[in-house]
Order: structure tokens, then sequence, then C-alpha cells
């Protein structure tokens, strides 16, 4: 056999230099081997060289593809695709640079470092900017341009008020209005505060969990389920950036520097409302908020809503041979009304 002048880690280390398991999510390293005009063609070890698309390569437009990713240097790369008909992996040289820069810029946050980042474009209720390759966001409240109309491009110095790598959310501020005291400012702020006040505040930012208000130069949040006793699928349904609304301060956590507060609060509690307009043995006509593999939730009157168990929806729908979708209407009967502890007991059986 061709092995026999070898040794078995001698055999197992040629081996390697032949055989590969990379598949899409692996984190690899690979040395730069060429250029063409897709991308860069990189060696990582497989049977065949993988290829970066210039899209994937390219960290910032102002430096050249060939002064990113340098000509037998190496560097680390995350697989994209799996091999092609050509055999060919496909990476991503961009994907792993901006973990690193995030992981970085967290570092920066926590040092309360200052940041450049450059305007990319101005937007209702402030800015967008890149820092590291990464877009954040700077409020109006937290942003001093002098000539507005040609500020994209600017530079600025920035910090970091607040960041969430997972949802990708990345706030700062300019450092002319969030100077080095901003800590003791916020300590007189929040001293300022108490659960249950009226404030006025800017909406600087929505997400998929709620939406950040400025009040008077502290970012609160309004959680999703603070906003309204009615069934909200997304904050920007209700809210839009660079509105100004009224909201209650509904929680303070001055160990975290948090405050958060509540739209719904304003209003009033449907639930006392229905008190005395729903009883036992009502049939009232519902509209259908949501649908669940559990069942379908009913509003029966403005911002209270019922559970229709998913036995009786089945038998309905097939009865009337139909699917019930959201908004539509169904008749219900009031079982058992408890609004004390919120709750109704509903069937579409008289």
């Amino acid at each position: 056999m061709e092995n026999e002048n070898y040794t078995d880690q001698e055999f197992d280390e040629l081996l390697s230099r032949y055989d590969y398991s990379f598949q899409k999510g692996d984190l690899v390293k690979g040395i730069v081997c060429s250029y063409d005009s897709t991308g860069v063609i990189v060696d990582i070890g497989a049977k065949t060289a993988a290829y970066v698309p210039v899209k994937e390569a390219i960290t910032d437009k102002n430096v050249p593809l060939e002064e990113t990713l340098k000509k037998n240097q190496e560097y680390e790369f995350l697989i994209i695709r799996e091999e092609d008909e050509d055999g060919r992996f496909m990476l991503s040289y961009k994907k792993v640079a901006l973990a690193y820069n995030w992981r970085e810029l967290e570092k920066l946050k926590d040092e309360d470092a200052t940041v450049e980042g450059t305007v990319v474009s101005l937007v209702k209720g402030g800015a967008l900017v890149e820092v590291k390759g990464v877009r954040g966001f700077v409020p109006s409240s937290h942003l001093k341009l002098k000539s507005p109309e040609t500020a994209v491009g600017e530079t600025l110095e920035l910090k970091i008020l607040t960041m969430d790598i997972q949802q990708g959310n990345f706030i700062l501020s300019n450092r002319k209005v969030f100077n080095d005291d901003k800590e003791e400012n916020k300590k007189d702020l929040f001293s300022s505060f108490e659960i249950g006040q009226i404030v006025e505040g800017e909406v600087v930012r929505i997400t998929d969990f709620g939406a950040f208000i400025d009040i008077g130069g502290i970012d609160a949040l309004l959680p999703l389920s603070q906003i309204s006793w009615r069934w909200v699928d997304h904050p920007s349904d209700i809210l839009k950036v660079g509105e100004t609304v009224k909201v209650e301060i509904y929680v303070i956590d001055t160990d975290k520097q948090r405050i958060s507060l509540s739209l719904k609060n304003l209003e009033k509690d449907p639930w006392v409302e229905a008190k005395d307009k729903i009883k036992d043995g009502d049939n009232i006509e519902g509209t259908i908020t949501r649908i669940k593999h559990f069942g379908a939730f009913v509003e029966v009157f403005p911002g209270v809503e019922a559970l229709l168990p998913n036995n009786e929806l089945t038998e309905y729908q097939n009865q009337k041979n139909t699917i019930l979708k959201v908004g539509d209407k169904i008749q219900t009967t009031i079982l058992k009304f408890n609004p004390d502890d919120r709750r109704i007991s509903l069937s579409i059986k008289d």
C-alpha cells in the first residue's frame, strides 16, 4: 500500500489536506489567492477554491477590494452557501467583520468612549449614521448640525446611548449635546420623574417590541403591550417617528437607569367600562383579532378580548363551510364574565 512508508500521524495529516467537512454557517480561515470580476478567490483548504462575492467582501465603499482583502493574506470567513455545481463554496468576509465590529462597539459603549460616525441620511426624527460598518440612529434631540442641508457625509463625534445586537438596534448621541456629565444629568432627570407622572415626549425609534420616546434627554421605552388596550400587531400601526405624544411614567428602574412608559393608561380601562355593559348570557357580535392553534381571540367590547376555544372554532367553520380570518364578525355568547380577573368564557353556542 502507498501509506506503508508513513506513520499513522503522518498519514492522517496528509489525508486532512484532501478531506474536509465544511458546511453553511461555519467560520473558516482562508488565504486570498486572486481576484476576478465576481469577487475574491480564496483557498480554505478544500478540494476547490472558494469565492467571496464583491458585496460580501467590501466593508467600506471608500476602500478598494484589493486593500480590504490583500493577496496572500489570511482572513476569517463565514460560509454562506455550500458547494455549487463547480464545487465552490460562497464566503462572506463582511458578515464576520460586522460581528467583530458589533463586539468592538459594545466594548466602546461600556467604556463610554467617543466614536466617529458618518451621516448616511437625514430622516424624520433624526439621522442615520454609519459607525465601523454598523448603521445607527441619532435622535434629533441628540443631534446638532450647523447646516442640515449639507450634513450627509459629515463626520460626527458620537457616544453610544443604547445598543441591542440581537435586534440590530443602535442609538447614538452627538457629543455636543451628550457631554461627559451625562450620568449626573441622568440622575438629576431621574430624580425629577415619578411613577404615574404624565410627560410629553418625541417618538425617536420604533422597534418590533415597542417604541423609544425621548422625554427630556432620556430615551424611555414604551412597550408594545402598553401602547393600547386593543391588540396591536406593530408599534408603527399606532406611532410614527418624530411625532409628539403624551405618556405616563409606568416603571422607573434607578439601578439600570431605565424608564418604561404607558400610553394606554391615559385611556379609560375598557374592562371597567364593560363591567356595566356585559353580563353572563349576553349574545354579542364580536370581531376576530387573532387566531392561534388553541383558538381565536374575539373582541366583544372595544379593547376587551375573549378566547373562543379551538374546538368551537373548528365546529363553527365545519358547520358554516367557511374559514374564519382576522377581521371577521362572529355571533358569540358570554358564558361567564369576570371583569376583576379580566377573563371571559366565550362560546358560539346558544
